[in-house]
């Protein structure tokens, strides 16, 4: 072995070490990525797990739509990918559709996702019976940037709907175009019309942690019994990313988790790198036995599906 292949070595099973040592008990899935490559670029999605297996709502790049994939077990999906909701020219604010988040109430499918044209982002919604033929609400958007903090777009949101508050409840991410800079906070009584946290934004980089010091993005919240839980992106700078975890009481006031990156990136020309460059917007779902974590993985300009396993439920 010459001493540069030595050197990598050492440096790979050191990043091996580390990634353990940060993740806790999340372990990347063997068979990264699960969708994308052929298909181009595959990103920022949403899933909903239904009697069937799992359903997953993608933001299909080449296509500027968003398209809908299934699974059995959430490793394994449909191919090819089937568009969904396709762009709106017309509108003057969704050239391009992507960044969805589903959301099933009642029997009926709610869709809340980013609409892109002319440098600007915005965020649109969308019902379904059947979560494959959706009606727009309106030909408007129903968030935009609106204060000084939310720049040019408004985009990743995150929806859940609170039963006893009887509210949907709101995280989206702000700022500039191409990444933006924080996550804001919102709430509506219909899904429409929304009133964004005075504080806002409840979610800022944190200029302490090199990983995330840059910005923090595209979060997904949980409620569970204890408050909520958040996934969420931490850019070392505006090229490479990886992904944490926080806590909540209220959704407004986080708490970050004490092993974050959960999902590091692994060094370039090491084993399976699809995802050196970056590790996108997480979406998580706990199936009673162990969690599945679904992100964009980023290698130089191509962008994949990969998913993260944790067993057991997370302690804290």
């Amino acid at each position: 072995m010459r001493f540069s292949e030595n050197v990598f070595a050492v440096a790979v099973a050191g990043w091996v070490c580390a990634m353990t040592a940060q993740a806790g008990e999340w372990r990347k899935h063997e068979g990264n990525p699960v969708l994308g490559g052929k298909h181009g670029t595959c990103f920022d999605i949403s899933v909903l797990r239904e009697d069937a297996g799992y359903r997953m709502w993608v933001s299909w790049r080449p296509k500027a739509s968003l398209a809908l994939v299934e699974s059995k077990d959430g490793l394994a999906w449909s191919d090819p990918p089937v568009v969904v909701l396709p762009p709106r020219k017309e509108t003057g604010w969704e050239d391009d559709i992507n960044r969805p988040v589903v959301l099933k109430k009642d029997g009926l499918y709610h869709l809340w996702y980013t609409g892109q044209a002319k440098g600007r982002s915005s965020i649109g919604h969308a019902t379904s019976a059947d979560g494959v033929q959706w009606t727009r609400h309106s030909d408007k958007p129903v968030l935009t940037a609106e204060r000084p903090w939310e720049k040019v777009a408004v985009m990743c949101p995150h929806v859940n709907w609170d039963a006893e508050e009887e509210l949907f409840k709101m995280w989206y991410s702000a700022g500039d175009q191409y990444e933006p800079d924080a996550i804001g906070y919102a709430t509506s009584p219909d899904g429409v019309a929304w009133a964004k946290h005075p504080q806002n934004p409840v979610f800022r980089a944190n200029p302490g942690k090199a990983w995330e010091k840059h910005k923090v993005t595209g979060a997904q919240v949980i409620k569970r019994k204890d408050g909520y839980l958040m996934f969420y992106i931490g850019f070392e700078d505006e090229h490479h990313a990886q992904i944490g975890m926080a806590t909540s009481a209220d959704g407004i006031a986080w708490t970050r988790h004490d092993k974050n990156p959960i999902v590091p990136t692994p060094p370039r020309g090491s084993p399976n790198d699809w995802d050196a460059d970056a590790c996108y917007k997480p979406y998580a779902i706990f199936d009673g036995q162990k969690w599945l974590l679904w992100y964009n993985g980023r290698k130089g300009s191509l962008e994949q599906i990969g998913v993260v396993l944790h067993e057991g439920d997370l302690s804290f």
